[in-house]
């Protein structure tokens, strides 16, 4: 499995914990379903803080990643769903402790409102070498 991170002066560079583009040869694809800042263990909103919701809803998806034989790292398209995009630079923050470079592919998104009354919500495509098999 490789992946190639595409980049060109003739869009706009990437201004952010993101790649323009990057192309996948090889690999199974997992399509990861949206994560909101829910604890696993309580399934109750980790905080009203936009902080802490972040960072939930990124351990939330290294779990997802962990069980299907990768890591976020593995991640090559990221999908951020925010209520008030004014959060974005502190979704640049924390993602920034929780991926390392080239960055996946990414787009946010302001929307009116998420399930439970979140204020965030991920969902991505990974690439490994193989998916477990839990079966």
């Amino acid at each position: 499995m490789k992946n190639q991170i595409i980049s060109t002066d003739k869009a706009p560079k990437a201004i952010g914990t993101y790649s323009q583009a990057v192309c996948v040869t090889g690999g199974s694809t997992i399509y990861l379903s949206g994560q909101i800042p829910l604890v696993p263990e309580t399934m109750e909103m980790v905080s009203d803080d936009i902080g802490a919701q972040i960072d939930q809803v990124f351990k939330n998806l290294t779990e997802v990643c962990k069980e299907s034989g990768g890591s976020l790292n593995d991640i090559v398209k990221l999908n951020i769903f925010l209520t008030d995009l004014s959060n974005f630079p502190t979704v640049n923050e924390i993602m920034a402790q929780y991926f390392d470079e080239p960055y996946p592919a990414r787009a946010a998104v302001g929307i009116k409102e998420l399930p439970k009354g979140s204020q965030v919500e991920m969902d991505g495509v990974m690439v490994i070498e193989s998916c477990n098999d839990n079966s």
